[in-house]
Parts: C-alpha cells; sequence; structure tokens
C-alpha cells in the first residue's frame, strides 16, 4: 500500500498475464507515469522475459521493484521513484 501521510491507499494493480514482452513493460511505464512519486504499482507477468525486463526498467528509472513468484505468475511490486 502506498502511504499519503497518515492515509494508506491500496496499490494498483496492472494484469500483464499471458502478455509478451515488451507489453508488460510498456503498460507498466504508462501507468507510472500517471502516479505520484511514492505510489505502489503491482504488475503480475508470466513471460519469463518480465523477471529481467520490469527490474532492468525500474533500475534505469529510479524505481523500487519486489520480486514474489507464486505458481506460474510472478507478482512484482513497484514503488515510483
Amino acid at each position: 500500500m502506498a502511504r499519503t501521510g497518515c492515509w494508506s491507499l491500496p496499490a494498483e494493480i496492472i494484469d500483464a498475464r499471458g502478455l509478451k514482452c515488451p507489453l508488460p513493460v510498456l503498460k507498466m511505464e504508462k501507468r507510472l507515469e500517471a502516479m505520484a512519486s511514492g505510489a505502489t504499482l503491482n504488475v503480475l507477468a508470466t513471460d519469463p522475459m518480465a523477471k529481467i525486463d520490469i527490474p532492468l526498467f525500474c533500475r534505469q528509472n529510479g524505481h523500487q521493484c519486489s520480486l514474489v513468484t507464486q505458481d506460474d505468475a510472478m507478482n512484482f511490486t513497484i514503488i515510483k521513484g
């Protein structure tokens, strides 16, 4: 959850399961542009390349990124920098 003052806002979610790269990254980039710094975005993906592409994009653009793998899906939690 993103924190704004004393309030917590739910994280936004992009369900990119079944999409091949670069679509998960492109959807993530577009959503992040509209979000405030410090906001949280969860991206669900199944394409193995997302494991490389999403963290790389985040490092290059100053966002924090963590990954949890569950079954066949990856859940990236991104905090906009």
